[in-house]
């Protein structure tokens, strides 16, 4: 089962990659000045977008769930960047081929968080609704929130990089089982 997960994993970041590439491409890593908790709110937009979707069961917008969690998994790559080059003032500091090799990077140290994890818990996550993914995002973003008010500081608990990294997981696997669905 682990080699399909792989197989599934690797075909929703490419997805992934080629949106934040194309992105690059019409607006520069113009995402440099944002603030870890500016993205932390543009998941949480997503995110509060997609759970309303799935208890109205309609949507006004004509853009699917699955653009919103691309979403979050690119805004989670661009905040683990964040977290690790620091807030530029400069929207001219990274090059597109620089921050296409970081976020395959941040991606490739995803993916090998979802190995351990899915060695530990079984691919738990495939018996889970997508909801269920939804639902655990927006509380690893409330988690963030409450990091970001105590500034970034915990006492037992994960930091705001471990939190991003479970969001861009749990997205992933929401787009496979969509993916699955159709």
């Amino acid at each position: 089962m682990m080699k399909k997960t792989l197989v599934e994993y690797d075909f929703i970041i490419d997805i992934c990659l080629d949106i934040f590439t194309k992105k690059l491409k019409d607006y520069g890593s113009a995402w440099r000045i944002l603030r870890i908790s500016s993205l932390t709110d543009q998941i949480f937009i997503k995110a509060q977008r997609i759970r309303s979707i799935e208890l109205k069961g309609i949507q006004k917008v004509d853009e699917g769930i699955e653009k919103e969690f691309i979403g979050i998994v690119n805004y989670a790559v661009i905040g683990l960047t964040q977290i690790k080059l620091g807030i530029s003032d400069s929207i001219d500091d990274v090059k597109n081929e620089e921050a296409i090799n970081l976020f395959k990077s941040i991606t490739s140290k995803a993916k090998n968080l979802m190995i351990a994890k899915n060695h530990d818990y079984g691919e738990a996550w495939r018996d889970m609704r997508v909801s269920s993914l939804t639902d655990l995002i927006l509380q690893k973003l409330y988690r963030v929130k409450q990091i970001e008010k105590n500034n970034g500081s915990t006492i037992i608990s994960e930091g705001i990089d471990a939190n991003y990294l479970d969001m861009l997981n749990y997205a992933v696997f929401a787009l496979i089982k969509l993916e699955k669905s159709e």
